[in-house]
């Protein structure tokens, strides 16, 4: 009888000390481009990279690791020039040329078919949202599927075919708030049946993904179509929503879908970032009718890593997005979106006044909706988890019973802005806004629009329904701007021959209220997303007026400046800090004055070269905080060699099992022997073995990981100061950075580590105290608790007992995963590396 015995065995090389952290860099690339494998081994490596790409695809609540992905994409390319034999400067082939002319042209292919599906959703979109938004009103005796618009074609103030739903106007009051909780209570349905991820905006955990992070399902297949369709339900409501911000939403979730019919886009996370970078720019271009203001917006706003390749394919994608809106032409008035306008006149030097006075405005009306919205999202992260659609539905119900009374909250916020942007000579006249007689009841109608608008959009942003906050923010600028624009037009009206109006033209309109309104809008959505240059542009090419953007660029300088003294960032940003997404703002300075070492974690799990069993590893897998294991030559030099993830590590004893007939003893010893670092190396498929004996029963076979080793990690010195190692976690990218002192491992830092540590530091700088916060949050959940039991018991005793409602849902806030405090105080940052069952992560029934 013969033995058994395998064709492979394993060669133990020889423990070298590591070269500096430079070269270890630079051999990450150049062993790709020399080419690891053989020629033969090339297919079995290019398959290896693509099943662990799989996998990596579907961790949720993980972040990707750039470097690697450049390299693999660096493989992938030499691989198919080996396969063509054109390495080695061999004579190409003429499908080679084909293959890399297509190659070249995929990016664009792929954007070009993003940007016609954008432009074509926006279309449909917009011409529903305009459709359920009349419907509210009344009807259209010609054709039911028309809107006011379209059924009163060339009129001004309605027509005949256009019909109030009653000649009674408190029925017509009682059917506005029966649709609009209609509308609102489908559109919480569709988001909490299919797709918890097409609530809210969306632009918060987009920043995150294009940064690197993953959140499986939320740009998918299902959330694309449910926010398409919630949508416009959700704007036809009433609710002080928008449908921009969700715009960005849908664009990239199309993005997402249509790259990954690409096999390029679909085995590489950091190449299909560059395209959702290109769908944000697109997805604000449909949104706004600005194809550069969206290419500067994904620039400032989205992405972190924008290079001169993604602005061009941004400019590109929003372009086809833009121009195929245009050939739709929903509106039929060659308008991209209802509130374009065009001013002829110009502007006088002595407004720069008013002008800033609204560019403060702007500044404080975002510091005040951001610091209050935050406590509204704590209080409904708390309390409010399981009664999402209640919440939605009985917020459009308040919010159509609070706005049907005032003309200008009853009308669709774009529709709204489109009659205060308007020059009052040579256009219709909305409800007398140009009638001087009816000025100061104007006046005190658009400041309770400002009023109400802002205590409307602090409680709705963040409901469980596809909602934006540009247009709403957008809305309440233009009422304040449209208001300051009629005071200062009453007092030149009042005193014409003052010198302060020395400018002004006798035989002209010296003030046009309507640039007032335009402005605050600009100053508003500045403040609120803390953008500058985007702003400006999307302003100008809204109005096509040249004149007015040094007005437009004092406006938002003012507010920028304002919006500074409150702190740092936008609502997105803030939402991000409130959700504990792991994402390091590249907007802000930092000088903490201390080394990574006193950020790093010491207690380091590592795994030496040689010793351990198979069975050990798989307790190590077993526990899920642990996302990687550093490779040292023993655990008691601790020298470092390299580093093995945990998707590498679970694929290859996986991978081990399934092709290997025989079963491999727990006790089978593990090898995890990096290469030389100036030698290339055969690529082996799969594991070696090599024993003497029975697999199953010998202790001495040896199981080979070597394969799935990372021998050139991030590593950095101790003292590095922890403001580097952040700027190095924004520029590279890596998942974990290793740290080294003298070639021997201390620990390792990752990007929650840095996140942790900067909290620590800002509640230390500035302490606060959330105690009366989270008391007053429980006062009002007991008022809110009382009054329901009040109205169930009404309920109950006017239909006889027939109908009841209850059920206990206070408690439920208990379970919501990231709260930071009752006011947004200290809570869990995700590590970027959780698995799905983390209870760190977002919390997906909830939302």
């Amino acid at each position: 009888m013969s033995s058994r015995t395998t064709s492979f065995s394993i060669t133990r090389p020889q423990p070298s000390r590591r070269p500096s952290v430079s070269s270890r860099l630079s051999f990450a690339v150049s062993t790709v481009e020399q080419g690891e494998a053989t020629r033969e081994n090339a297919p079995a490596e290019q398959q290896i990279e693509e099943e662990i790409a799989e996998i990596k695809r579907y961790e949720d609540f993980t972040t990707i690791d750039w470097v690697q992905d450049a390299a693999q994409e660096r493989l992938r390319r030499k691989t198919r020039r080996r396969k063509n034999g054109t390495f080695n400067n061999s004579k190409a082939s003429w499908r080679y040329k084909l293959w890399e002319s297509y190659d070249a042209a995929q990016g664009w292919i792929v954007v070009t078919l993003i940007g016609a599906a954008i432009g074509m959703n926006a279309a449909f979109l917009n011409i529903i949202t305009e459709w359920l938004s009349d419907i509210k009103m009344g009807y259209c005796t010609t054709a039911f599927y028309l809107n006011e618009n379209f059924c009163c074609w060339g009129e001004d103030n309605g027509c005949d075919h256009w019909h109030r739903w009653t000649g009674f106007e408190p029925a017509n009051y009682v059917l506005y708030i029966m649709f609009a909780t209609l509308f609102a209570f489908t559109s919480a349905i569709l988001v909490k049946s299919f797709a918890p991820y097409a609530a809210g905006s969306g632009i918060s955990e987009i920043k995150c993904i294009i940064a690197g992070f993953v959140m499986k399902g939320f740009l998918g297949f299902w959330t694309l179509v449910i926010k398409s369709v919630a949508l416009p339900l959700a704007i036809a409501s009433g609710l002080s929503v928008g449908k921009e911000g969700p715009s960005v939403h849908y664009a990239v979730c199309t993005g997402n879908v249509i790259s990954r019919m690409f096999d390029k886009y679909k085995r590489n996370a950091s190449k299909t970032r560059e395209i959702l970078s290109a769908c944000a720019a697109a997805g604000v271009g449909v949104a706004f009718g600005s194809p550069i203001g969206g290419v500067l917006f994904s620039l400032e706003e989205m992405s972190n890593y924008f290079p001169l390749k993604t602005m061009w394919r941004s400019y590109f994608c929003a372009l086809v997005a833009t121009a195929v809106l245009a050939a739709m032409n929903p509106f039929r008035t060659g308008q991209l979106v209802m509130f374009q306008v065009k001013y002829d006149r110009s502007w006088h030097f002595f407004e720069t006044v008013p002008y800033i006075f609204i560019g403060i405005f702007g500044g404080l009306y975002g510091a005040f909706v951001i610091k209050w919205n935050l406590r509204a999202q704590a209080f409904r992260k708390k309390y409010l988890t399981e009664w999402a659609v209640l919440e939605a539905t009985l917020l459009a119900a308040g919010t159509a019973i609070i706005c049907y009374p005032n003309v200008f909250l009853r009308i669709d916020m774009t529709e709204s802005m489109e009659i205060l942007f308007l020059e009052c000579e040579g256009t219709e006249d909305y409800q007398g806004l140009c009638d001087n007689d009816r000025r100061w009841s104007n006046i005190i109608s658009l400041s309770l629009a400002t009023v109400i608008r802002t205590f409307l959009v602090i409680i709705s942003y963040g409901c469980k329904v596809p909602a934006g906050i540009f247009v709403p923010s957008m809305a309440i600028g233009a009422s304040f701007g449209r208001t300051v624009g009629i005071i200062m037009q009453a007092i030149y009206h009042a005193h014409p021959e003052s010198a302060f109006f020395a400018a002004c033209q006798p035989d002209e309109p010296c003030i046009t209220p309507g640039t007032y309104a335009f402005l605050g809008a600009a100053a508003a959505l500045s403040g609120i997303m803390h953008i500058t240059v985007s702003v400006v542009v999307i302003m100008f090419e809204l109005t096509g007026a040249l004149t007015y953007i040094l007005p437009t660029m004092i406006v938002v300088g003012v507010t920028k400046a304002v919006s500074d003294l409150f702190g740092k960032g936008g609502i997105a940003d803030r939402m991000i800090w409130f959700s504990g997404f792991p994402f390091l703002d590249n907007k802000e300075e930092h000088n903490f004055g201390v080394p990574v070492s006193a950020v790093m974690t010491n207690d380091v799990v590592a795994i030496p070269i040689h010793g351990m069993t198979l069975q050990s590893i798989e307790d190590l897998l077993k526990q899920p905080k642990y996302q990687g294991f550093p490779i040292v030559e023993d655990l008691h030099t601790r020298v470092l060699v390299g580093y093995i993830g945990r998707t590498e590590l679970r694929y290859a004893i996986d991978r081990l099992r399934r092709e290997r007939a025989l079963t491999i003893s727990p006790e089978a010893r593990c090898n995890f022997s990096p290469p030389a670092v100036n030698t290339v190396t055969p690529i082996t498929p799969t594991v070696t073995i090599n024993s003497a004996a029975d697999f199953a029963t010998s202790s001495s076979t040896s199981v080979d990981f070597s394969r799935y080793v990372d021998a050139t990690p991030v590593t950095v010195h101790p003292r590095l100061p922890l403001e580097t190692v952040m700027e190095l976690f924004r520029k590279i990218g890596p998942r974990v950075v290793l740290i080294e002192h003298h070639g021997r491992l201390q620990g390792l830092v990752t990007v929650k580590d840095c996140l942790k540590y900067q909290f620590k530091a800002e509640a230390a700088e500035n302490p606060r105290d959330d105690r009366d916060i989270a008391e007053g949050h429980e006062r009002l959940w007991g008022v809110m608790r009382r009054v329901a039991a009040w109205v169930a018991g009404k309920l109950e005793g006017w239909s006889g007992g027939r109908i009841r409602l209850g059920g206990r849902g206070g408690e439920s806030g208990e379970r919501a995963g990231l709260v930071r405090g009752a006011g947004g105080g200290d809570g869990r940052i995700m590590d970027g590396d959780e698995d799905l069952g983390d209870d760190d992560g977002v919390e997906l029934e909830s939302r």
